[in-house]
């Protein structure tokens, strides 16, 4: 029997697990969290890069993945064809290939179109809270804030 507690161990077990909502902290740039930060934080450019970069791929995968396919099913038949096994394989490996790069393709096309998503949805619900805000604005001459309790609906 050990002389470790279930509260020890379970505090020592919560202590080495590192947290899902957290990133480690960096101060170098990019899409991290600064120090002292606990969520991750991305902007609209970094997005547009992304989006972009997998529009790219997508455009220059198409054509450039494909480009074998054809001499590489004409090789596998006549090798077959002339009663090598490996015409077989090679006609296996191409039918893979071809499977992975349209799935690489679909990947792509689901990441850029998510993105540009996220953005014009990020950008719809920043103006409908801009909206929201100035219905509710105060009348003119007050304080100029917005109430707590209307500022409130919008953390539900």
């Amino acid at each position: 029997m050990s002389d470790v507690s279930f509260d020890d161990e379970w505090g020592a077990a919560k202590a080495a697990t590192m947290r899902l909502n957290q990133a480690p902290a960096t101060d170098s740039g990019g899409s991290g969290p600064k120090s002292g930060s606990g969520d991750y934080v991305i902007h609209d450019d970094e997005l547009g890069d992304i989006g972009h970069t997998a529009y790219g791929l997508f455009n220059g995968l198409g054509p450039g993945g494909k480009h074998a396919g054809a001499a590489s099913e004409s090789a596998g038949t006549s090798l077959k064809g002339d009663g090598f096994d490996t015409g077989s394989a090679l006609t296996e490996v191409n039918r893979t290939w071809e499977t992975q790069v349209k799935t690489l393709l679909q990947a792509c096309a689901h990441i850029s179109n998510h993105l540009d998503h996220t953005k014009a949805s990020r950008k719809n619900d920043d103006d409908w809270i801009q909206a929201q805000l100035r219905h509710f604005a105060p009348i003119p001459g007050k304080d100029g804030a917005v109430s707590a309790s209307q500022i409130n609906k919008y953390f539900r």
